[in-house]
């Protein structure tokens, strides 16, 4: 049995919306110093609706597929549909990581955050800030 999917080696080697965005209306980037992956996910937003997003990651396989998979699961979806999108989605949307590459999951939702809330931030928008607390402590230790 292969230690990664199907889907994981897809994403892998087919990467989906790679590359930077000029005039992001929204950019998160987040990083894990413990294992060196850092993922930089840009949106453009029209009427609170993903119409575009890209991605950069420096990091390993299962860091490139799970930013692949997240910015296929945003886009076209509006700000609050997207901010429902958990490292567990993203896992299953992959069929699966192994666990210790569970917090490249992770890394994405948290780059979708602070990329809404840098869009927020730069229009005003006003919002609870516990939303965009990070969400696994665990793999920030």
């Amino acid at each position: 049995m292969s230690l990664y999917s199907e889907k994981v080696m897809d994403h892998f080697r087919n990467p989906r919306n790679v590359g930077s965005m000029e005039n992001a209306d929204g950019v998160g980037e987040v990083g894990n110093a413990k294992c060196g992956d850092i993922m930089k996910i840009y949106l453009k937003i029209d009427d609170d609706v993903v119409t575009d997003v890209k991605f950069e990651t420096f990091g390993c396989g299962s860091a490139i597929a799970s930013s692949s998979m997240a910015t296929e699961m945003i886009k076209g979806k509006p700000l609050d549909e997207i901010l429902t999108v958990t490292n567990k989605a993203v896992t299953e949307a992959l069929d699966g990581l192994p666990a210790h590459k569970l917090h490249c999951s992770v890394l994405a939702e948290e780059a979708i955050r602070a990329a809404v809330k840098d869009y927020y931030d730069k229009n005003g928008v006003a919002y609870d800030a516990a939303q965009f607390s990070a969400s696994c402590a665990a793999c920030h230790a």
